[in-house]
C-alpha cells in the first residue's frame, strides 16, 4: 500500500488499486540467473536474487514462460501449461519462489499463453490424428484451396504463410507465429473451460496476477481475414473474467498490438469487468520503416513520440490504467533506442527513467534496464537464437535487404538484444553462470554490471530505485493530473502533474548538447527537487539551459 494519504476516490476519479502505487519487474528466466552451471537460467537462480529485486523497491515480479515447452520460441510455444520446463526447475521451485517473494512483500504474475500452444501439447497432437477427433476443434483447421495451396492470404508474424500442411488429414492448420505454434480455436467452449480451469489452478497457488500474450489475438475470424479485435474478443475476456480473476484482487495486463486509445478503455474501463491494464505499441512502432519494419528502424522522432505518449496519458486520464514502458523481452534495449548508449550512457538512461516513471500509470522495468544494458553488437547471423530473428533474415535478404544491412536492423531492433544474460558482476559471463551460456553475453560486462552499481548512489541502479520509491510516496506521481508543454519542439520532453495543492513538472533533454529553453510564466516555478541526473535545480526562471541528457522533477505548489 502507498505510504501517502490520497485523497477521497471521487476526487481521483477512479478507483483505486494496490497496483497503481506498484513498479512491476520483468524476468526472462532463461537469461535472468542460472544456478546450476548448464548455461540457463532457473528458478532457484531467480529466488537467489530476491533480495536484489527487493532492494531496487519493485511489488510485482512478472515471469515470461517457464512452463513445459519444446523452446521453439523460449517457452512461449507450451506443452504442458501446469508443469514447470526442467530447465527451469519444478514446482516445488515455482512455490518457494512465490512464498519468498511473498515474505519480501512482491507478488508473482506468470505469462498467460493461450492464443497458441506447441504443436507437441496433447492437444495438437490429439488432433492432428484425424478429423473426427475429440481435440480436433480445439485449433483452427482447413482444406486446402482450390489450388491445392493455403486456404487464404493470412501470413505469420514470424513470416511465410499462417497456415501448414498437415499430410495425415490433408488440412491446413493455423499458426500465427512459428508452424510449432497452432492457434488455439477460442470459438469452442471446451477450449476456454480447459483455459479457465488452468487459470485457476495456478491463481490458487497464489500468485498475483497473469500477463497475456498476444491476448487481441483470442477473438480472430480467419475465414474474414480478422486476426485481431474480433468480434467476440471482449466476450471472452469478460468471461474470462468473470470464471477466473474476476473476484480475485490481482493485476492483469493484456499485450495487446492493435490497441488504440478508444480500445484501451474496452479492455481497462472500470465497468467493463475486462483486465487492469493493456501494453499498447503505439510509440514503438511509430519508429518502423513502413517496408522492412523494425529490421529498418527509423531514429527517434521525438515530436511524434511526446504525441504518442500524450495521446494515451489523455485517453486514459478518468478511466481505465496506462501501463509504462520502454522495453521488454521483444524490444531493443531501452538506453541504446532512445538514448545514447556510448556517449552519456548514465545520463541518458537516468533521463529515460525519469520521464517514464514519472508519468500517470504503472512502470515496467524489463531485466537489466535497472543498470543500463545494451544492445548486442553481433558481427554474424549465427550468433542469433531468436526464431523469429533467423526467419526474417532468410526472408528479408530473399526480397532485396542486403545480408550486411538486415545484420544492422537486427542489432538495433532484434529481440536477443533483450535476451543477453543480465549482467551481475565482472565475474566471467558476467556472473549469470559457471558454464557456457546458452546465448552470449554482452561483451561490455566487465564494466557494466549490477555489482558495480547497487552501492553506488550515482548509479542507474540507484536513480531506478530513487524512481520507485517516489512512487510510493507521492500522490502527485500516481493520480496526477498530466499536461504537457513544448509539444513541437524537437529536443525536449516537458510535462506537469497536478493533483490538489501540488505540481510536478518533468523536463527531460532527449538530445547529446546543451538546449536552452524559454519557459512561460507558468512553469518558473520554485520548489523542491524530487530527482535529477545532475545537480539538482530549486527554482526555474524565464531561461533554462539543459545539459545533455539532463532531466529533472521539480515538486512545488501549481500558480495561483
Amino acid at each position: 500500500m502507498p505510504d501517502f494519504a490520497l485523497p477521497p476516490e471521487a476526487a481521483l476519479g477512479i478507483e483505486r488499486k494496490w497496483w497503481h502505487t506498484a513498479t512491476v519487474y520483468q524476468i526472462y528466466p532463461r537469461s535472468f540467473r542460472d544456478s546450476n552451471g548448464d548455461g540457463i537460467g532457473d528458478l532457484p537462480g531467480i529466488i537467489d536474487r530476491l533480495d536484489y529485486l527487493q532492494a531496487l523497491g519493485v511489488a510485482v515480479i512478472w515471469l515470461s514462460p517457464i512452463y513445459a515447452s519444446p523452446m521453439d520460441d523460449n517457452g512461449y510455444d507450451i506443452s504442458d501449461y501446469q508443469a514447470i520446463a526442467p530447465e527451469f526447475g519444478t514446482l516445488a521451485d515455482f512455490d518457494r519462489l512465490v512464498a519468498q517473494a511473498r515474505q519480501r512483500g512482491m507478488g508473482i504474475i506468470l505469462d498467460l499463453v493461450v492464443n497458441h500452444t506447441s504443436d507437441e501439447h496433447p492437444w495438437f497432437t490429439q488432433a492432428r490424428r484425424s478429423k473426427d477427433n475429440a481435440y480436433r476443434d480445439f485449433y483452427v483447421w482447413r482444406p486446402p484451396a482450390p489450388d491445392g495451396g493455403p486456404p487464404n492470404d493470412l501470413t505469420s508474424s514470424f513470416g511465410g504463410p499462417a497456415w501448414t500442411f498437415d499430410s495425415t488429414t490433408q488440412e491446413y492448420y493455423l499458426h500465427l507465429f512459428s508452424r510449432r505454434q497452432p492457434d488455439l480455436n477460442w470459438e469452442n467452449p471446451r477450449v476456454r473451460d480447459e483455459i479457465y480451469r488452468m487459470m485457476n489452478w495456478w491463481l490458487d497457488r497464489g500468485i498475483a496476477g497473469f500477463r497475456m500474450d498476444v491476448i487481441d489475438l483470442i477473438g480472430k475470424k480467419v475465414d474474414e481475414g480478422i486476426t485481431a479485435d474480433g468480434p467476440h474478443l471482449h466476450d471472452y475476456l469478460q468471461e474470462m473474467n468473470r470464471r477466473t480473476f474476476g473476484s480475485r484482487d490481482i493485476l492483469t495486463v493484456g499485450e495487446a498490438w492493435s490497441a488504440t486509445p478508444g480500445s484501451a478503455l474496452l479492455y481497462s474501463g472500470r465497468d467493463r469487468k475486462e483486465l487492469s491494464m493493456v501494453f499498447q505499441f503505439e510509440h514503438v512502432t511509430q519508429g518502423w520503416d513502413e517496408v522492412h519494419g523494425k529490421w529498418r528502424p527509423k531514429p527517434i522522432d521525438l515530436v511524434k513520440l511526446k504525441s504518442v505518449l500524450g495521446k494515451w496519458q489523455h485517453a486514459l486520464a478518468e478511466d481505465g490504467w496506462n501501463s509504462l514502458f520502454w522495453g521488454n523481452h521483444d524490444l531493443p534495449r531501452a538506453v541504446s533506442r532512445y538514448g545514447d548508449a556510448s556517449g552519456y550512457h548514465v545520463e541518458s538512461a537516468k533521463m529515460l527513467a525519469t520521464v517514464l516513471h514519472l508519468m500517470k500509470g504503472t512502470p515496467f522495468i524489463y531485466q537489466g534496464e535497472e543498470i543500463g544494458m545494451t544492445n548486442v553488437p553481433f558481427a554474424r547471423i549465427e550468433q542469433y537464437r531468436d526464431v523469429e530473428t533467423l526467419n526474417m533474415h532468410r526472408l528479408h535478404v530473399e526480397a532485396g535487404l542486403s545480408p550486411e544491412e538486415f545484420l544492422r536492423g537486427a542489432n538495433q531492433s532484434g529481440r536477443d538484444n533483450a535476451r543477453t544474460p543480465m549482467q551481475w558482476s565482472t565475474a566471467p559471463h558476467g556472473g549469470f553462470t559457471t558454464g557456457s551460456p546458452w546465448i552470449e553475453v554482452n561483451p561490455n560486462y566487465p564494466t557494466l554490471n549490477a555489482e558495480n552499481q547497487v552501492n553506488d548512489e550515482r548509479s542507474i541502479w540507484s536513480h531506478y530505485r530513487k524512481l520507485i520509491a517516489l512512487r510510493k510516496e507521492h500522490a502527485v506521481v500516481v493520480y496526477g493530473t498530466f499536461q504537457s508543454w513544448f509539444d513541437q519542439h524537437p529536443e525536449v520532453f516537458v510535462y506537469t502533474r497536478t493533483l490538489d495543492h501540488q505540481q510536478l513538472l518533468v523536463v527531460a533533454n532527449f538530445v547529446p548538447r546543451e538546449v536552452a529553453l524559454t519557459l512561460p510564466g507558468e512553469l518558473q516555478l520554485s520548489g523542491h527537487c524530487l530527482i535529477s541526473n545532475y545537480s539538482p535545480p530549486h527554482e526555474l526562471g524565464e531561461e533554462l539551459h539543459l545539459r545533455p541528457y539532463e532531466a529533472f522533477a521539480l515538486l512545488c505548489a501549481p500558480p495561483a
